[in-house]
């Protein structure tokens, strides 16, 4: 039996990033992309090397462009230290895993560096594949849990709950990261909301990764943790405007939802210092009237778009700067 999972990238309507920060942040699920895991028994454990873990080039430039794009490490070992996540989660659980052996191998077509959360979905999907094999049951709420475990305890990787959250529920979900919630039960409150609630939408993505990166002026995590206003007020800030947001879902209130979104990048502008290609991708979306907000970290923007002539003209606009455009089809 061959064992095929799928994992898709993820884009922030608002919130973020106040879910690493007891926040609240609604993300939904697209299938423009994906990230598969294949599983299929063998006589011994092994992980194929994917494109991403090559360790052969055509020149010095092919590995200095490789490593700029993966790192040292490629994508094994997210699976690695998924499969090791996993074993340790069953043995401390009380569960008795089957000792056949198998074979994992892993493809993705998420665009990488670009905040859509290509690493987190990759993870996802062997999570999938590993608990169909050994036949074991985890709750989403834990599941999202365990997969920030891997990137943050086993591969030291800085990572919030929301990419976890919504790469496990899937669809569109509205997340309440409360620290008495999370101290009390171990993970927050997630909700699902109705994906036919959303109004248009656009995620524009720079393909050239040139400057797909925040560059952070000032530490936002010490700042918050010794309690500094601006920042705090932040978090505050996005909270209170998913909240908001939820309701313009609701009511179909398109205006507003677009207004809310422009000021959660706005108050990101404010703490941030952000590179020139994601300023310019905001920049060129409201000159054509659209809002437009991060997907994730940068790198990628979402925003409404309610006409085709619109779509088209954002298309042409930011294809100058190689920037793709397209409707994200929400995974329902």
């Amino acid at each position: 039996m061959i064992i095929h999972s799928k994992a898709y990238p993820r884009a922030a309507l608002i919130g973020n990033p106040s879910d690493g920060y007891n926040g609240k942040t609604i993300s939904f699920t697209f299938s423009n992309f994906c990230a598969e895991v294949e599983l299929y028994e063998t006589p011994e454990l092994e992980i194929v090397p994917n494109q991403r873990d090559a360790s052969l080039f055509a020149n010095i430039d092919a590995l200095v462009e490789d490593v700029r794009l993966f790192g040292y490490y490629g994508g094994i070992r997210l699976l690695k230290a998924s499969v090791k996540r996993f074993c340790d989660y069953c043995r401390g659980d009380g569960i008795q895993l089957h000792r056949r052996n198998f074979t994992l191998r892993y493809r993705s077509t998420i665009p990488n560096l670009v905040g859509l959360a290509g690493s987190s979905a990759i993870i996802t999907a062997c999570f999938r594949a590993l608990m169909t094999f050994y036949g074991v049951t985890i709750p989403r709420a834990k599941l999202a849990n365990l997969i920030l475990s891997v990137e943050r305890n086993e591969l030291g990787i800085s990572a919030g709950l929301q990419d976890r959250v919504i790469q496990t529920y899937q669809g569109l979900v509205y997340m309440d990261f409360d620290r008495a919630t999370m101290e009390r039960q171990g993970y927050g409150i997630y909700e699902p909301l109705d994906p036919e609630t959303l109004p248009p939408l656009y995620i524009a993505y720079q393909t050239n990764l040139s400057e797909a990166s925040d560059v952070f002026h000032n530490n936002i995590r010490d700042r918050f943790d010794r309690g500094e206003k601006e920042v705090v007020d932040a978090m505050k800030f996005w909270a209170k405007i998913t909240d908001e947001a939820r309701e313009c879902l609701e009511k179909h209130d398109t205006e507003r939802l677009a207004t809310l979104m422009d000021q959660n990048f706005d108050r990101r502008a404010q703490l941030y210092r952000l590179s020139e290609g994601n300023l310019r991708m905001v920049r060129i979306a409201r000159e054509l009237g659209l809002c437009a907000k991060f997907t994730g970290s940068g790198g990628a923007i979402v925003g409404i778009c309610p006409t085709d002539e619109k779509f088209e003209a954002l298309k042409r606009r930011l294809g100058e700067y190689g920037v793709a455009v397209f409707r994200p089809e929400i995974v329902k």
